[in-house]
């Protein structure tokens, strides 16, 4: 049988997403209530970052031992990785002693490599090209607040970045629209949005692109290695800013996501990120709860 791997959202069908959805949310009132559910009792996660976390680390481990199970997690000073062992050859020796993989790294296509040589499943825990598990937290959030996202929607504002790129694959995954506001210059990549077909509009108005939105979201100007670029990302962006004014064009119930570490007062007000319209805490929690469906899944399967 081959081996299933989560590197983007397209890996899986809707179908197969829906189920993930209504399987975080029950595995999350499942925590709550106190039950003890270790189906994945003697699995290790392997865990490979070369880039830092702080939700995405906390989440993956504190999934693994509420399931029964150990991550074991890797720095870059950790492993033969860091000192210019060949990624196939890694990949080949680590997935015979662990059960599932996932990887945090800069470059999109060593994910991919990786996954096509490991024997376990391999999870894409960011890339600089994609950041899939985010966006299985982000819409669970709208269903738990607004149902189904279904034919909603969505305006991204900010950088056409990894993000973008995930939110880009859920609309075509999920169906819903999805209008795109970037600067020129800093658009998605123009394939994915390609993929994607008439659920993705990409614009340049901020504005416009929140009409009646019923999500708006947003991500950092300079994402992580691009710390040299932050001064002149901070002069092209600042359009771009998600405030009061932003958000009063979209629904009076629109909500307000963001995948955090947040710089308030760049791409978004203090006001907006603790006020009415934000989800941002929830949405962080739901880290934890999304990828415990999709660890669930990989590793057992459907369970209901």
């Amino acid at each position: 049988m081959n081996v299933r791997h989560f590197l983007t959202l397209t890996d899986f069908t809707p179908a197969e997403l829906m189920y993930l959805m209504r399987r975080a949310i029950e595995l999350k009132a499942m925590l709550r209530r106190g039950e003890r559910h270790e189906p994945l009792k003697g699995k290790v996660l392997g865990m490979i970052f070369e880039k830092s976390s702080t939700r995405t680390r906390v989440s993956f481990e504190a999934g693994m031992v509420q399931f029964g199970g150990a991550a074991i997690f890797l720095s870059p000073r950790d492993t033969q990785l860091g000192r210019g062992e060949p990624i196939e050859d890694a990949a080949r020796v680590l997935s015979r002693m662990v059960d599932i993989i996932t990887i945090r790294t800069f470059e999109h296509n060593k994910v991919e490599l990786f996954a096509r040589y490991s024997k376990v499943p391999v999870i894409n825990a960011l890339t600089d090209l994609h950041h899939p598990c985010q966006l299985l937290a982000d819409i669970q959030t709208f269903i738990e607040h607004r149902g189904d996202i279904q034919g909603r929607t969505v305006a991204w504002v900010g950088d056409g970045n990894n993000m973008c790129h995930s939110f880009i694959h859920a609309a075509k995954q999920f169906d819903f629209q999805l209008r795109i506001a970037t600067p020129p210059g800093f658009a998605p990549d123009a394939a994915i949005v390609k993929s994607a077909g008439t659920r993705v509009t990409v614009m340049e108005d901020p504005m416009q692109a929140a009409k009646d939105a019923d999500l708006i979201a947003t991500d950092v100007w300079a994402s992580m290695g691009q710390e040299d670029q932050q001064a002149a990302r901070a002069q092209a962006f600042q359009a771009y800013q998600v405030n009061a004014e932003l958000m009063h064009k979209a629904k009076p119930d629109a909500l307000f996501m963001h995948c955090l570490p947040a710089h308030r007062e760049e791409e978004v007000t203090a006001a907006i990120l603790e006020g009415k319209h934000s989800v941002v805490w929830d949405e962080a929690e739901n880290r934890l709860h999304a990828q415990k469906a999709l660890l669930e899944f990989l590793l057992v399967g459907q369970v209901n």
